[in-house]
């Protein structure tokens, strides 16, 4: 349980240092350039996963996996892309405290997606453990209210709060496909096929929408530092979340990113000479609470045959279905560690 709390907050810190980058590159340099970051990114997965993917052989080659699969990874390299930019786009529009709550819209997404396609369910003390988490981000958007944090332009409230909304629906759309496909495929075909439609379509958008902005930067060895740091935090984000996502679930890593905008404040007391709240501190420990209660039970999946075709091991003796009147599934899909290796297959009628 505590390496899996750990292993989100991993994450929460790579986030916290795209974040300050990004902040650094806005405010500071005013490069506006959300797209050209994420194409940075893409091309790096691009780099080194599609380019892996080209040199395998057999079924779990480049172009075979693009013969049978190739419009879904078109499907959801675009969703991937667009939820970057709908968030960060929001950020124009509404304050800074409406889309640290709204972005929380995430997890009722990655919820109810993983309940009817993973048939994922849950228990009490699951729905008791976010509700504990969304306590924290609430007490989080209380505190910056108080001590008076910069709340961003909010010239058009509405827009940037759909902006949000709809962003947070995309990344719960692309966080549980994401798990659907490591599990049942591999981590590296994932990255290797986001990395190829995300650069496709980034640099699509970059030349349409973003090449004057980027014609704009003041180019410097500083800028430049950033925008290396802002992409090695996105790689190793991006590299990273399907081997935590692997080891828990979609919903516990999107509970723990709720700290990121936590370790970004503490970072800014020092470098932007934020105002400090102990409320931020409760807000903290009452995540980090929640994270622990969610992820002191494991979750369980619910009897399908469907399940047992996509997630266990093909190898063992076949045996019949078991009878479809069993009150509790016997089997358990764990947010602690590995599935078990000696599950008996099933035959699929």
């Amino acid at each position: 349980m505590l390496i899996s709390v750990a292993l989100g907050q991993v994450l929460s810190l790579l986030i916290c240092g795209i974040g300050l980058t990004s902040k650094y590159l806005s405010e500071d340099f005013h490069a506006n350039t959300p797209v050209f970051q994420s194409f940075l990114n893409y091309i790096l997965l691009f780099l080194v996963y599609t380019t892996t993917l080209a040199v395998r052989q057999g079924e779990e080659n480049l172009l075979a996996i693009l013969r049978r699969r190739w419009w879904k990874y078109m499907i959801l390299g675009l969703i991937d892309l667009e939820a970057n930019y709908l968030v960060v786009k929001a950020y124009q529009y509404t304050t800074l405290t409406s889309i640290q709550l709204l972005d929380c819209f995430v997890i009722p997404v990655v919820i109810l997606l993983s309940w009817f396609f993973l048939l994922i369910r849950y228990k009490a003390v699951h729905f008791i453990g976010i509700v504990v988490c969304i306590l924290g981000m609430g007490c989080m958007a209380g505190a910056d209210v108080l001590v008076g944090r910069h709340q961003g332009a909010g010239e058009n409230k509405l827009v940037g709060d759909l902006l949000v909304l709809g962003g947070a629906t995309l990344y719960g759309i692309s966080n549980v496909w994401e798990e659907y496909i490591i599990r049942t495929l591999s981590r590296v075909e994932f990255l290797g096929m986001i990395g190829l439609f995300g650069a496709f379509f980034s640099g699509i958008q970059l030349a349409i929408m973003e090449h004057k902005e980027l014609l704009k930067v003041p180019w410097d060895w500083q800028i430049g530092l950033l925008y290396v740091g802002f992409s090695a935090c996105m790689f190793g984000l991006y590299s990273f979340m399907p081997v935590v996502i692997k080891r828990t679930s979609a919903t516990s890593v999107n509970l723990s990113l709720l700290t990121a905008d936590l370790y970004s404040l503490f970072c800014g007391l020092f470098l932007f000479h934020y105002k400090f709240s102990g409320l931020y501190l409760l807000s903290f420990f009452t995540i980090l609470i929640g994270l622990v209660l969610y992820s002191s039970t494991s979750t369980y999946i619910a009897q399908d045959p469907r399940v047992y075709k996509q997630f266990r091991n093909p190898s063992g003796p076949v045996v019949d279905l078991p009878n479809a009147a069993q009150a509790e599934p016997s089997v358990t899909y764990t947010s602690l560690g590995q599935e078990t290796e000696e599950e008996p297959h099933v035959r699929v009628a």
